[in-house]
């Protein structure tokens, strides 16, 4: 077996044992289907408060939060299913994503995001809507673009 190979089912054991310590040892709410990126961060101050739906993908470095330290609250944050939080996006406390939902690199989503839409931008704005996608959040083109 490649080194190549060995590094992909080593790195896939690590992904799938964190995401299952965030759901027995940190009590979050995390659906089958998940995938967390190792970078990832999710609000261990109020872990029950992380709700992520199936098949949804966390890319490197994002940030879910589940409390307001300024205001002294414990929220709960919603992601649905078939998403995709971008790379070093922020996910405010509080904020419900709908399902089929991409949320671009980099955005910081402070208000709910409808289904089916694609937002970016710091405050995160709808950029497009009407979303159909898989799991993981990867779109179905259907030889369309």
């Amino acid at each position: 077996m490649s080194l190549a190979k060995i590094r992909t089912l080593v790195r896939k054991a690590l992904v799938a044992a964190r995401v299952e310590m965030l759901r027995k040892i940190w009590k979050m709410d995390i659906a089958p289907g998940v995938r967390i990126s190792l970078s990832a961060r999710l609000d261990k101050t109020n872990p029950s408060g992380i709700h992520i739906a199936k098949d949804t993908g966390i890319a490197q470095g994002a940030v879910i939060f589940s409390h307001d330290f300024i205001r002294t609250q414990h929220l709960h944050t919603w992601i649905g299913k078939h998403c995709h939080i971008g790379a070093q996006s922020i996910v405010l406390p509080g904020v419900r994503i709908g399902d089929s939902c991409i949320v671009a690199p980099g955005s910081v989503v402070m208000r709910d995001v409808p289904a089916g839409s694609l937002v970016s931008g710091n405050p995160a704005r709808v950029i497009e809507s009407g979303l159909e996608l898989g799991p993981w959040g990867i779109r179905n083109w259907d030889g369309k673009r």
